[in-house]
């Protein structure tokens, strides 16, 4: 674990406060985070879409996209859900990546989507497990609004391509990257099931994160250890600013 973990560690700017890891372990905590886990997990599958979309396959394949996004959509954002049912139906019908036909106008297209959907098929899977735990648990998923972190780091994507898509992915990487540290962190602290669970993400989470930087580096075709540095900081302030939400990517709590 620490010789996977020691990558994380050296592109991170801070490790996560013991604060947060405290409030974490407090049983009253768990379905909160539980339920953020699962949300975390859908945004990421819906971030590399709206990726993929952009700058990787040919207008005529958004749909299938669409269509695939579609069920855990409807069970998010719906307030009729039924766990059981949506759990039970048959998830491989609505992987189509097969079918995405590549944008050859842009000489990354081909990488874009090779990598962000092999993220999108794990984070999807990753959204079934956590809501598969909460059920077997009792615990129902409902909305909870979401935390700042991510909305933080996205103000300050450059509006210009290929600047755009750098920041994206260097912020991606990031997000990834506090997501394994922070599985690591709490692992520890839970019971078995979920203490294996969390162990279970690393090896996935940092290879999002080795994913999404070499992305970015190979985009730039430039050195972009300068907009990594520039990043570090915003995320290092938020990860150690104190936030009155307690989220799975929030600051230091406040009470």
């Amino acid at each position: 674990m620490q010789q996977l973990l020691a990558p994380i560690h050296d592109f991170l700017g801070c490790e996560t406060p013991d604060l947060w890891v405290e409030k974490a372990k407090q049983p009253s905590q768990l379905i909160p985070l539980l339920i953020d886990h699962c949300n975390c997990e859908l945004k990421a599958a819906q971030t590399a879409i709206l990726m993929i979309r952009k700058y990787a396959i040919d207008k005529s394949s958004a749909h299938l996209l669409k269509d695939w996004a579609k069920p855990y959509e409807d069970f998010v954002y719906q307030q009729d859900r039924d766990a059981h049912a949506f759990l039970a139906r048959d998830s491989k019908k609505n992987d189509i990546t097969s079918e995405l036909v590549a944008n050859e106008q842009l000489a990354y297209s081909a990488d874009v989507m090779s990598k962000m959907v092999r993220l999108i098929k794990e984070e999807f899977h990753h959204f079934e497990q956590v809501l598969q735990i909460m059920t077997a648990r009792g615990i129902d998923y409902s909305n909870i609004r979401a935390g700042g972190y991510a909305r933080q780091l996205i103000i300050h994507v450059r509006t210009h391509e290929p600047l755009t898509i750098i920041d994206k992915l260097i912020i991606g990487a990031f997000i990834e990257a506090r997501s394994c540290e922070r599985f690591a962190k709490i692992a520890p602290h839970l019971d078995d099931e979920l203490a294996k669970f969390y162990t279970s993400l690393l090896r996935s989470e940092a290879r999002h994160f080795q994913d999404y930087l070499a992305l970015a580096q190979d985009i730039a075709g430039v050195d972009i250890c300068e907009r990594i540095d520039y990043f570090r900081q915003i995320e290092k302030r938020l990860i150690l600013a104190e936030d009155s939400e307690f989220r799975f990517h929030s600051g230091v709590p406040s009470q």
